[in-house]
């Protein structure tokens, strides 16, 4: 199997990368929405991340990916109480969701093969089971329909997936991390939906001449000897990776003064983003931020620089502002984090 396009060599998408970044470090920031242009490297960049990562101890032959040290799936792995299957190592999994993809497919559903050939009910895991404690990704997620995207969107948020169908029973944990693209032009999901993703980007095509060419250039490396081209590029991958694992290790560690929290439930109220789950995430991404960088401390600037795609996506559409979500975003940034 062809080795992934290293993440470090990535030339632009800065706020792709950084929310990619910053999910990984801290799922419960809700997952990405990348809004943007086809052929711009957004599924390229996610399974970029998904290679960074260390290799994930599981339950040896769990059909969920289970942690040996968190998860409680007996039962539904065919572990029993008490039973100590050992462990092994599986790479952080990177699961594509097709836009045909059924409700059974996705949640999981009675395995008929089985139950027609031993006359016993068992569980076939889906999708959700395949990308646990992983990426799950949905390219054109504005197409899906709305049904699908709100069950992804709660499996996401509880970290568990709960299937009672067919006479089965099933909860397994599905801890993933929801990345979904699209292109606007082609319809945008509604907006209760689009509020329940952590961060929204928008990726556009490059507009300066020398970054177009360097795109191409690193392209054309890469399909020619990727090996080589991958080889060039490991130590700055490993850096992106040693930076990522520290942030896990910190990630609760890091301080959070009551002056940054007024700073964020200040900003949104300026914005006018609906709910508090524009606090929320400012919070989540912040910190992550923070760690990401090594700082024990979660600050102003950290939440000034993920406030964009923390809010844009949350904020009511007025047919008065012409300059759009991040334009209003900027001036609530400038009011409300004056100081």
């Amino acid at each position: 199997m062809r080795q992934p396009y290293p993440f470090s060599a990535i030339v632009g998408q800065e706020e792709l990368k950084l929310a990619l970044l910053i999910s990984a470090i801290d799922p419960r920031v809700g997952g990405v929405m990348a809004f943007g242009d086809r052929g711009t490297g957004k599924s390229t960049a996610v399974r970029a991340l998904a290679a960074l990562l260390p290799p994930m101890m599981v339950v040896r032959g769990c059909r969920f990916h289970c942690d040996p040290q968190t998860d409680a799936c007996i039962g539904a792995c065919g572990r029993a109480e008490g039973e100590d299957q050992g462990e092994e190592a599986l790479a952080t999994p990177v699961v594509d969701m097709p836009l045909s993809a059924t409700e059974d497919r996705i949640v999981g559903a009675l395995d008929l093969e089985h139950a027609l050939t031993r006359g016993e009910k068992r569980f076939e895991p889906g999708l959700l089971a395949r990308a646990h404690r992983g990426f799950l990704y949905i390219d054109e997620v504005n197409l899906l329909e709305d049904y699908l995207v709100d069950l992804l969107l709660d499996v996401a948020a509880s970290g568990e997936n709960v299937v009672e169908r067919e006479g089965l029973s099933v909860r397994h944990p599905a801890r993933i991390v929801l990345v979904g693209s699209g292109n606007p032009e082609e319809g945008e999901l509604r907006p209760q939906l689009l509020d329940r993703f952590g961060l929204a980007v928008d990726v556009r095509t490059p507009t300066q001449l020398a970054e177009r060419v360097e795109v191409v250039r690193r392209r054309d490396a890469y399909d020619r000897n990727p090996a080589a081209f991958c080889a060039a590029w490991r130590d700055a991958d490993a850096r992106i990776g040693r930076q990522i694992d520290a942030g896990r290790r910190d990630l609760d560690a890091i301080e959070t003064p009551d002056a940054v929290l007024e700073a964020a439930s200040r900003l949104c109220m300026t914005a006018g983003a609906d709910g508090l789950r524009g606090e929320l995430t400012l919070l989540r991404a912040g910190r992550a931020l923070a760690a990401l960088e090594g700082e024990g401390v979660l600050s102003v600037g950290h939440v000034r620089r993920v406030a964009t795609m923390a809010l844009r996506h949350r904020l009511r559409r007025s047919p008065l502002d012409q300059g759009g979500s991040d334009a209003r975003i900027e001036r609530a940034l400038d009011e409300a984090l004056a100081a």
